[in-house]
């Protein structure tokens, strides 16, 4: 699964659909093209330090290996953000807060409430 990378793609995924469960937030960006889907990762500074920051990067990233390369749509964006509990969450709650988040994504049709964002 491609990864995103550019600061403008996570702001526009920022501005699309999300759900947020107990130990990660998912966003969902519909793309309106055919390509494959591409995920994104991120983990802010609320979290702690460098070491944990990494270490739930790689939880997500292993998240994403193992879910959502099968539940993702073609010409959709994904990024995972990690939350405070996602370093001591057990992983079987992580993968099921992901399958439930993209449920909830894949089902939601009306538009998103806007966040202030300019």
């Amino acid at each position: 699964m491609e990864r995103l990378k550019r600061r403008q793609d996570f702001v526009a995924a920022a501005r699309a659909h999300y759900a947020a469960m107990p130990g990660l937030v998912v966003q969902m960006r519909a793309r309106g093209d055919g390509a494959p889907p591409r995920v994104g990762f991120t983990a802010t500074k609320k979290i702690g330090n460098a070491v944990v920051r990494n270490r739930v990067k790689r939880r997500l990233r292993e998240l994403a290996r193992l879910g959502l390369s099968a539940e993702a749509r073609p010409g959709h964006d994904y990024v995972l953000i990690g939350r405070a509990p996602t370093p001591e969450r057990a992983f079987p709650d992580l993968e099921n807060d992901l399958s439930a988040a993209l449920k909830r994504l894949h089902r939601t049709a009306h538009p998103p409430a806007d966040k202030g964002t300019p």
